[in-house]
């Protein structure tokens, strides 16, 4: 092992550093949760430097939000919202960060640990856990319900328990699931029906739910979540009865929630991993892939008589300024790519417009010459990332 001596310096680190062969030297990658407000910034740069690798945290702007939450300046970024960031392009980077709204989660290394696993030719991927984002599914009802019932853990009438009661000495029955007290607020978790609704949705079983069509659940009790949802009936699974004894999840029939609900879900080892390190989860973070909504990339070669569309700037369902395209003349190259009325435009040739005004997007749009891809979604869509509290939809993909 090699062991540092001030007095006779080292030759060649880097090779000292490679006969560390068990790790020893790569500390443990650090995650922050940043939340701030409309105003503020993160109170960071992210650079790219000469002779320098990795994305590096600079000018961590003392009694900031960074300084305060403790990233640290040559700090090396790893992950963003759960997406593993050290290989990919560094302008594309800083667009997830600015794309992820007032929120944003960051795995960082800091800049000696990142070097020595760089020399141990290590895979920083793998320092990381796989998958520690919450899912985001949008459940259609059938003629049976929504195919997923809620248990508390209150082990009433009405309320399921997560885990056996027990003793605070003794260990779940299930090592993933924590012993939760009587009465634990917004501790809920679902019991999904296969091939039902919520499974076709995404939801995975024995998921814990976060938020509720955009409400978090955290302040409620399995009761008050019962009078929000709407009380027993023909039922989430779908049974006739509804049976407690058949099912001891007790099922729900979401009477408020009309024919459609959002639900933002983790899995026990998601959830867990929050926990632990007191963080919370919201929507922001989460994993958009099975939502019905989805962001469209258009590339569209200019034609003799132009593209074929009106950019024009418009309120967003949120109050925010935004670019919206209309007049899509039939034939040319903007319907052809699959433009349509009222689409909103979020990035131009992968970079995001947002802070952009009217005159700088079409400037940069002009500036692609002859050919351009944008990046759109429509209006259902976008309603319903701002009404989850999502950040930029451009950037919900990795």
């Amino acid at each position: 092992k090699f062991e540092f001596n001030p007095k006779h310096g080292i030759d060649n680190p880097a090779l000292s550093l490679a006969e560390d062969t068990d790790g020893k030297g790569v500390e443990e990658p650090r995650f922050y949760l940043l939340s701030k407000s409309s105003t503020e910034s993160f109170g960071f740069c992210l650079h790219k430097e000469l002779g320098c690798r990795g994305h590096i945290i600079r000018q961590v702007e003392l009694g900031g939000l960074a300084q305060r939450r403790g990233l640290q300046d040559g700090d090396r970024l790893l992950q963003v919202n759960g997406h593993f960031v050290d290989d990919m392009d560094h302008h594309r980077v800083v667009q997830k960060i600015k794309g992820s709204g007032n929120q944003v989660l960051l795995a960082v290394l800091d800049g000696d640990s990142y070097e020595a696993a760089k020399a141990l030719g290590r895979d920083l991927s793998q320092l990381l856990p796989a998958d520690i984002r919450p899912r985001l599914c949008h459940i259609t009802r059938d003629k049976s319900g929504f195919g997923f019932s809620v248990s508390g853990p209150e082990g009433k009438a009405g309320g399921g328990m997560l885990a056996p009661r027990a003793s605070p000495t003794q260990r779940p029955a299930h090592p993933r699931l924590p012993l939760l007290p009587v009465g634990v607020k917004g501790t809920f978790q679902l019991s999904v029906r296969q091939d039902g609704p919520a499974e076709r949705a995404g939801v995975p079983p024995g998921s814990w739910l976060l938020e509720l069509n955009g409400a978090s659940v955290r302040s409620y009790s399995h009761r008050q979540l019962a009078r929000k949802v709407g009380g027993p009936g023909a039922g989430g699974w779908g049974t006739r009865a509804g049976s407690v004894a058949e099912h001891p999840a007790f099922p729900f029939q979401l009477k408020q929630s009309g024919s459609k609900v959002t639900v933002l879900v983790a899995s026990s080892a998601v959830e867990e991993f929050y926990r632990l390190r007191g963080l919370r989860v919201t929507a922001a973070l989460a994993d958009t892939s099975w939502l019905p909504f989805k962001v469209r990339e258009l590339h569209m070669v200019k034609g003799p008589a132009g593209y074929g569309f009106l950019l024009k700037e418009d309120d967003c369902s949120s109050g925010a300024i935004g670019q919206f395209l209309w007049e899509v003349d039939a034939g040319l190259p903007a319907e052809q790519a699959g433009m349509r009325e009222g689409d909103r435009l979020l990035a131009v040739n992968g970079e995001s417009i947002e802070g952009l005004d009217h005159q700088q997007t079409v400037l940069r749009i002009r500036a692609c010459g002859d050919q351009v891809t944008l990046l759109v979604i429509d209006p259902a869509g976008d309603e319903f990332y701002q009404s989850v509290g999502f950040g930029d939809p451009a950037w919900s993909c990795p």
